[in-house]
């Protein structure tokens, strides 16, 4: 054992919370990324499920460190290596301490991300979106997570942008909150089939996600589907809104079509930027095993929404002027977590546009809507 970790002691990793603690400026909670209230909360829900049971051979790693560590490696990033010398434990100890919190933080937050399970829950839902695309439910996107070339994986996880990575999919509301998350598909899957695959398409194709009945838009007579929109990586679908493909002249229904639609799917652009900036282990490829690595983005998902759901630490995650403010379908004011990720996406990659024929159904849907927004200018 080294001589740093012998000296570890009960007082010893005390003292680092107590020094946090005691400083004025805020300290604690960027060491964190959150309230000492929350971590409280936190502790108390996790703290059952890593605590270690106590020994005469050895001093046990108290339950606040191991969260600790886990949340310090979640926000940084650093290498186990180079957290080994700030908590004075071997870099094999906080990996399993990492798997672990990682595997309590998914048990207990699991709650944080969740489909709107009948109408009503959806309609609040769309009433975020009226002022800007009504009939809007929230915004989809995916990611490819990059990571280190897996141990024996062959080209199960090497993507078309020549990086092996995970897939990370998701629905965002008004909140830049996740409503759904799907984590883990290999990126060598084509990206047209990563959502084909997952839950929440296969649902919409049972019916079975309880979306509000069609209804027409304020100037209309016409039934129109509630929607989910998308970029032109996704497939076009009566449920689906992405934008119409190729350059539009200014003026045009189409170019006002689309010009909505990214103004709505700006919500999911928030959500992935705030959460790798506040998370900067996925500013860069994460250097473990698919199925960690598929558990370290989750739990930062998870996170992600419990903060912003939390009246003591929304305003330390996302402090005011950190996401992009719309108003009237436009970006007034450039959110503050784009400055703080700099540039390239980390080990974010935006998955590849495809261009698909569309059924006959889908397109008249989508022209509905463009017909609508120009009535309305």
């Amino acid at each position: 054992m080294l001589q740093i970790h012998r000296k570890r002691t009960l007082n010893t990793m005390e003292e680092i919370f107590s020094d946090l603690l005691a400083e004025p400026s805020n300290q604690f909670e960027g060491f964190v990324r959150m309230s000492a209230t929350d971590f409280e909360l936190l502790l108390s829900r996790v703290g059952p499920l890593i605590e270690k049971q106590k020994t005469k051979f050895r001093v046990t790693i108290p339950s606040k460190i191991r969260l600790a560590v886990t949340l310090r490696y979640l926000a940084t990033g650093d290498s186990y290596r180079s957290l080994h010398y700030l908590f004075k434990m071997s870099h094999q100890v906080i990996s399993n301490i990492v798997r672990e919190c990682c595997a309590a933080l998914i048990s207990v937050l699991k709650n944080m991300i969740k489909l709107p399970e009948n109408e009503n829950e959806w309609l609040q839902k769309e009433s975020n979106f009226a002022d800007i695309f009504p009939h809007c439910l929230g915004a989809i996107d995916g990611k490819h997570v990059v990571m280190v070339s897996p141990i024996h994986s062959g080209s199960e996880y090497f993507n078309y942008k020549h990086s092996f990575s995970i897939i990370l999919m998701a629905l965002v509301d008004r909140n830049y909150c996740f409503m759904f998350c799907d984590v883990g598909n290999k990126g060598r899957i084509s990206d047209g089939g990563v959502f084909r695959d997952s839950v929440l398409f296969e649902k919409l194709q049972k019916n079975s996600l309880h979306l509000p009945k069609p209804e027409p838009l304020s100037n209309g007579d016409v039934n129109m589907p509630y929607v989910f929109v998308a970029d032109n990586a996704f497939p076009l679908h009566p449920n689906i809104m992405k934008p119409f493909p190729g350059q539009h002249p200014e003026g045009s229904m189409q170019r006002n079509f689309n010009r909505k639609l990214s103004s709505v799917r700006i919500v999911v652009e928030n959500a992935f930027g705030v959460m790798s900036a506040r998370f900067r282990v996925l500013r860069k490829p994460i250097a473990l095993q698919p199925n960690e690595a598929s558990r370290v983005v989750m739990a930062c998902a998870l996170l992600h929404n419990f903060l912003r759901k939390s009246s003591h630490s929304q305003s330390i995650y996302t402090p005011s002027g950190y996401t992009d403010t719309i108003a009237n379908g436009e970006i007034i004011n450039v959110g503050t977590w784009r400055q703080d990720i700099g540039e390239g996406e980390g080990a974010f990659r935006s998955m590849r546009n495809i261009a698909r024929r569309s059924a006959l159904t889908a397109i008249e849907v989508r022209n509905k809507f463009a017909e609508h927004f120009m009535d309305m200018n």
